[in-house]
């Protein structure tokens, strides 16, 4: 698991890491940790930095990514349960 305190630049190395991530067994801890890191950022952009407009835009993107994957992962999840069920 990603260190919560080190938030920085790890948001995106933990987004793309749950983009990419090919075991559906573990891609719901992997959204989970990426979310975390962008929250993290997030604070720490509201409390210590001057508005990255680019960085934003960026983490606001990410969220909407992870919120689709997600989505994805349960239709799946209910499509394979009613296959199991028919079959």
């Amino acid at each position: 698991m990603a260190d919560p305190t080190d938030s920085g630049p790890k948001w995106h190395t933990l987004y793309r890491a749950a983009l990419f991530e090919t075991d559906a067994s573990k891609l719901p801890s992997r959204i989970e940790e990426a979310r975390k890191a962008l929250a993290l950022r997030s604070r720490e952009l509201f409390a210590n930095s001057p508005i990255n407009d680019e960085e934003t835009e960026g983490m606001e993107n990410a969220l909407y990514a992870l919120q689709a994957l997600e989505s994805c992962l349960r239709s799946k999840t209910k499509d394979r349960r009613r296959a199991a069920r028919a079959g």
